[in-house]
């Protein structure tokens, strides 16, 4: 996103003293490329419709972005015509909602009827979700079958305490629904700990890592790094060695599946 647009941007605020800035392609590319990152999902950060159009213009000038997972409004008079427009674009990956959106749609209506018609795009969903409403993930996974459903930020669990049951309970329920796959991001966001101080041990996360393997297993997990919002608990470094050192331990084939099969089947990435 970019902040220095005549329009600005509607989120982060101003006075977010780490995050109120520009973060475009060539910093990101600057960043990870020593890291052996090839390639990004960008996930969106706005509502303003206007601003998926903005983000496929980006991702047409740079190749590193394969995919752009956008911001429309399911139950929306103005969705179909939204989604049928950009699902032309190759580039545009899917959508992503909160959690109002995913109540709603839990119930036959206008919001299941637009998550259907995504799934007849083949384009996924993303979910930005507390840790209560894991659950639902499921139960809308069981409602639509033909929908891919991504989890980010591992349902927002809270990192170095007792997961809550809602949370654990919804881990063993995604199991048995194949269309539900998790993005393991915002662990160093889960710590709480600002300003840079989340812990750079990666047994410090194992209890939440270990926890999301079972269900998922090596197939049904993928890697976010949720940058730049990380930057206020840990840099991009600190969040790939992190996962790095548990997907290894698990052998070559898991962490290659973790780190870019898995996304680019998830998202129908195509190579450019």
């Amino acid at each position: 996103y970019d902040p220095s647009r005549p329009q600005g941007v509607p989120w982060p605020p101003k006075d977010d003293a780490v995050l109120s800035r520009p973060f475009l392609p060539p910093e990101f590319m600057e960043l990870t490329s020593p890291l052996g990152v090839t390639g990004t999902v960008v996930v969106e950060a706005s509502p303003w419709v206007e601003d998926n159009q903005w983000l496929l213009d980006l991702a047409e000038r740079y190749p590193v972005i394969l995919g752009v997972v956008g911001n429309l409004k399911p139950g929306a008079p103005e969705y179909r015509a939204h989604l049928d427009r950009f699902a032309r674009n190759r580039l545009f990956r899917g959508i992503r909602v909160g959690n109002e959106s995913l109540q709603a749609a839990l119930r036959p209506g206008a919001v299941q009827d637009d998550l259907r018609r995504l799934a007849d795009h083949d384009l996924s969903l993303d979910l930005l979700i507390p840790p209560e409403s894991l659950p639902d993930a499921a139960r809308l996974g069981e409602a639509i079958p033909r929908l891919r459903i991504v989890v980010d930020h591992c349902a927002n669990v809270p990192v170095g305490t007792t997961p809550p049951n809602d949370w654990t309970g919804g881990l063993s329920a995604c199991h048995y629904t194949p269309n539900v796959v998790m993005k393991v991001s915002g662990l160093v966001e889960g710590t709480g700990r600002r300003g840079g101080a989340a812990p750079t041990d990666p047994a410090h996360y194992h209890r939440v890592l270990d926890a999301l393997w079972h269900p998922f297993g090596p197939e049904r997990l993928l890697f976010g790094s949720n940058w730049p919002v990380c930057l206020h608990f840990a840099g991009y470094p600190t969040v790939l060695d992190i996962v790095d050192a548990y997907f290894q331990a698990k052998g070559s084939t898991a962490a290659d599946q973790y780190f870019s099969r898995n996304a680019t089947r998830i998202y129908r990435l195509r190579t450019r």
